[in-house]
């Protein structure tokens, strides 16, 4: 409360370390001593009592050294100089109090200052001896202790050890709930943080799969079909135009697919038409496309499945159906869609040379390796199974099953 109007509040001696009070404190701190004082020297002055000018000067005179606390700065900032300043403030009021009985009514402000800027271990014993101090000066200007003489002083001075263990009570609940919303200020902007970079990881994980799975899969069908007109030319040209206009046909497909795939709509394959409807028709294109018998068979009661579902399994058997196109090379492949009651497979076999799944290379630029991986990743995230069994020279039966979605019909 030393501090002045324009400079920052003075600090109240807490337990751990100053605690800042208000301007408004400060201020009203600032006016009751100057009110007391005035209230002592025109006391004397009124009552034409012998020392009067004495009593003028030396109220002046605790006005000074009180005013001179808010233009140090170190008071408020250095607890030694604190004490230096209030030992002289208090030598002061003693000279006054010894004066004018009017002098008593001064330990009230004192109370707060030695309150707020000691330490607690010296706060109180400093407000004990200001309170005995004002006790006896008045008790010998009156010339007997009378009760009034101590309930005055010591009830001052437990109204102002109450009034600041208060302030410091709830200033350090305050500060407690300000680093509290604080901390949780932050835990909540690290977990948006980690939201949003967990959903671009998503989202760049499922990019991932629709590119392999359409355009990527596309491309290496156009490959394959443009590789195939290299060779029926010059001795087949009407087979090379057949496969140079199935290429085309991939390419229009291919578009659709990505155009849909920016928009983030179903799969063309699925407009109009059902799951079983889509995996017959990728079988018979298959077929068409390349040397390989693809045929599609279905199994239990068809039943509507979620979109998420539908798009996963026809993703996963294109996917596998180019694979192996591209790597089996196998003469026939079978597609089944199978539904059961806790759950729907799609399965594809072929009879093609057959792979050690616990010896595949690790996906990567050059040489691929992205389908298997991101088949899993698409039947994790549905909270389906993915299983390859293969062998060399046994061929390969890849299968995807998905549970039952909450509101489906049974």
């Amino acid at each position: 409360m030393a501090g002045s109007a324009g400079q920052p509040a003075a600090p109240v001696a807490g337990p751990a370390g100053p605690v800042p009070t208000g301007r408004a404190l400060s201020w009203c701190l600032h006016l009751l001593v100057a009110g007391l004082l005035a209230l002592a020297a025109v006391r004397a002055a009124a009552g034409d009592a012998p020392r009067a000018a004495a009593v003028a000067v030396a109220a002046a005179g605790c006005g000074a050294l009180y005013a001179a606390g808010p233009l140090l700065p170190r008071v408020g900032r250095s607890r030694r100089a604190a004490a230096v300043w209030l030992a002289a403030l208090s030598a002061a009021w003693l000279l006054l109090l010894a004066l004018s009985a009017d002098g008593v009514w001064l330990a009230f402000p004192l109370y707060f200052l030695q309150l707020h800027l000691l330490p607690r271990r010296a706060a109180l014993p400093a407000v004990v001896t200001t309170a005995s101090a004002g006790i006896t000066a008045y008790a010998a200007h009156a010339g007997a202790l009378t009760p009034a003489a101590v309930i005055g002083p010591s009830l001052g001075a437990a109204v102002a050890v109450a009034v600041v263990r208060g302030y410091q009570a709830l200033y350090r609940e305050s500060e407690r709930r300000r680093r509290l919303i604080e901390e949780l200020t932050a835990t909540r902007a690290e977990l948006a943080l980690a939201q949003h970079t967990a959903g671009v990881l998503g989202e760049r994980e499922r990019l991932a799969g629709e590119i392999h799975d359409t355009l990527a899969q596309g491309l290496t069908s156009i490959q394959l079909l443009l590789r195939a007109a290299e060779r029926a030319l010059p001795a087949a040209p009407e087979a090379a135009a057949r496969h140079v206009g199935q290429a085309r046909q991939t390419a229009v497909d291919n578009l659709a697919e990505a155009r849909r795939f920016v928009a983030a709509l179903a799969p063309p394959a699925l407009d109009g038409t059902t799951l079983a409807g889509a995996l017959e028709r990728l079988c018979a294109t298959t077929t068409a496309r390349h040397r390989i018998t693809a045929r599609f068979r279905c199994g239990g009661a068809a039943r509507p499945l979620p979109t998420a579902h539908e798009v996963a399994l026809l993703r996963i058997a294109q996917s596998a159906l180019a694979n192996t196109v591209r790597h089996a090379g196998a003469a026939t492949a079978e597609v089944t869609l199978s539904h059961r009651a806790d759950h729907t497979a799609v399965e594809v076999a072929d009879d093609g040379r057959g792979f050690a799944p616990e010896r595949l290379p690790a996906a990567g630029p050059e040489g691929g390796g992205y389908g298997l991986a991101a088949m899993r990743a698409r039947v994790d995230a549905l909270g389906g199974t993915l299983t390859v069994s293969s062998a060399p020279g046994r061929g390969t039966v890849l299968t995807a099953r998905l549970p039952r979605a909450d509101g489906e019909d049974r």
